[in-house]
């Protein structure tokens, strides 16, 4: 594929352009080893034909299906990067942007959300300080323009997520939360 081709104007008018193919092929190889490892460990889990008869009660079935779906996507997305040139070996890197930063704090966030708040605070209460956290890390960078607003909504959405998860997991579902 030529290199115009490569530069070629983003279809995602006002959107961020998508990630290289270099960046989509090592997504997908990365992607697939984890859901071939998925299949495997489901394959792997007890199937209970004894007790039900069928094995369609056996609780790897849905791990197993979500693995299999993740490989073949990521097979998918593995050929589509093959196609827009994945393969090719460039001399100039791109330009560096804040993704890693970006996702770093979603890490971070996520890790704060169900390492340390889950199970030590009420569940709504950890819901909602995640939103929080999360929703106003990110909408930190648009400015100072208004962010007092946006601190504010955060904090609204942050406890309507927090109720509204809690009332439709222990309400409707009947889970007892941790």
């Amino acid at each position: 594929m030529s290199e115009a081709a490569q530069e070629a104007e983003s279809p995602f008018d006002g959107e961020k352009a998508p990630a290289s193919p270099r960046a989509d092929l090592v997504t997908a190889a990365v992607l697939f080893a984890l859901g071939i490892a998925i299949v495997q460990q489901a394959w792997n889990m007890p199937r209970f034909v004894e007790q039900s008869g069928t094995g369609l009660t056996a609780p790897g079935i849905v791990p197993g299906f979500y693995g299999a779906m993740l490989s073949l996507l990521a097979g998918v997305l593995g050929l589509r990067a093959m196609r827009r040139g994945g393969w090719a070996v460039r001399a100039a890197r791109a330009k560096a942007t804040d993704d890693g930063r970006r996702l770093l704090t979603a890490a971070v966030l996520g890790v704060m959300y169900a390492g340390v708040l889950v199970g030590r605070v009420p569940f709504w209460m950890a819901s909602a300080l995640f939103v929080f956290a999360f929703t106003t890390a990110f909408e930190w960078d648009q400015g100072p323009e208004r962010r007092l607003r946006r601190v504010v909504e955060a904090a609204l959405i942050g406890l309507g997520t927090g109720v509204a998860v809690t009332m439709v997991f222990e309400k409707l579902f009947l889970l007892r939360l941790p």
